[in-house]
């Protein structure tokens, strides 16, 4: 299987993607325009890669839910060659192609454009304030939020034990998202705004998507399918 590499203007050192990231953060739209948290009608795409360092390739997956129902549309999957070496703070530029490559077909399968994207990491949450969501949410225009396993860099106080409860997630005094509790007693999710979303809408939406278990089922879903799709090429492969 030939895997596409990045394409030719894309960052290679950590000034030129920090000069690119600086830009885009320009273009963020902080207002909520994301539909109400499982309208019905309304399509949700979780976004999540995984990756094979042997031989430098991501795979990136979107799934499309339906918001209601949380029954899968469409499922879609892009590959490609690892596009930027790992620094902290830049992992989009690592992960944006494979992505974007991905929600075009799952647009294609789908026929539709979703009216909200779901990335497996952080928006806000970033220690320059544009994390995947984000710039995920600036080059799509698509209302983006994120939600993330663990706080990265930022600290919050426990949330209370039931579902639904949420403390600050603070870099300093600036609050840049939520711990946010989506199942009673179990360790929360790192939620934050990414690009026209705001973040009280962000966790009624991660609420609405966790209906069973601690993750959203946008995640459960495009981690199940990356990883799949990831694990089928390399034993095809090898």
């Amino acid at each position: 299987m030939e895997i596409p590499s990045p394409p030719g203007d894309w960052p290679r050192t950590e000034a030129e993607a920090l000069a690119v990231q600086d830009e885009l953060r320009r273009r963020v739209d902080e207002t909520d325009h994301s539909p109400a948290p499982g309208a019905s009608g309304t399509v949700v795409a979780g976004l999540d890669v995984a990756y094979d360092d042997a031989r430098d390739v991501v795979a990136a997956a979107a799934v499309a839910l339906d918001a209601e129902s949380l029954d899968v549309i469409a499922g879609a999957t892009a590959f490609g060659r690892v596009a930027f070496p790992y620094v902290p703070g830049l992992l989009a530029f690592r992960e944006v192609p494979a992505l974007l490559e991905a929600l075009v077909r799952l647009r294609e399968q789908s026929g539709r454009e979703p009216d909200l994207l779901v990335c497996d990491g952080y928006g806000r949450a970033h220690p320059r304030r544009f994390g995947l969501a984000s710039h995920l949410g600036v080059l799509t225009g698509v209302p983006t939020m994120g939600v993330a396993k663990n706080p990265f860099v930022f600290t919050s106080e426990e949330p209370r034990p039931g579902r639904g409860d949420s403390a600050p997630l603070m870099d300093g005094t600036e609050e840049v998202g939520s711990a946010l509790r989506t199942r009673d007693g179990v360790k929360p999710v790192y939620v934050s705004a990414g690009h026209r979303v705001s973040l009280r809408a962000a966790e009624a939406h991660t609420l609405s998507l966790a209906r069973r278990y601690r993750l959203p089922e946008t995640t459960r879903r495009a981690d199940a399918l990356c990883r799949a799709a990831l694990l089928e090429v390399t034993t095809r492969d090898a």
